[in-house]
């Protein structure tokens, strides 16, 4: 089993940045993916950024390009997703989720993912 622990969300002013990070324990799969969704109240699951654990190769939902940068540290087991130029539209609850066995057809589907957090609430204030 995986468990994966999100932190650093919270209330921030439109046009300010945050960063959220996940913590990965328990077993970990080196040829997976790690990813970033997010949920606002009364709409689906929105992709947000995803890297794979071996290759760093990175990709984003088209809603946040250029705005938000996802980074790992293999030896910490940790993904950290640095958002910058903040929306209101950004507001949502934020998931990490773990790809045991990354597809690159598959790596936008919330369906693709084996493990998920908790989430951590992202308010931008407009």
């Amino acid at each position: 089993q995986v468990q994966l622990v999100e932190s650093g969300g919270g209330l921030v002013q439109a046009g300010g940045s945050l960063r959220l990070s996940c913590a990965a324990s328990g077993r970990t799969f080196s040829n997976g993916a790690m990813g970033w969704f997010r949920q606002a109240p009364g709409q689906e699951r929105e992709f947000v950024a995803g890297i794979t654990w071996i290759a760093g190769t990175v990709y984003y939902g088209d809603s946040v390009k250029g705005r938000f940068t996802i980074s790992r540290d293999n030896a910490k087991s940790t993904v950290h997703l640095q958002m910058n130029n903040l929306k209101h539209e950004d507001t949502a609850v934020y998931y990490c989720a773990a790809d045991r066995s990354y597809r690159t057809a598959l790596r936008y589907r919330a369906s693709a993912y084996d493990y998920w957090g908790q989430g951590t609430q992202v308010t931008v204030s407009s």
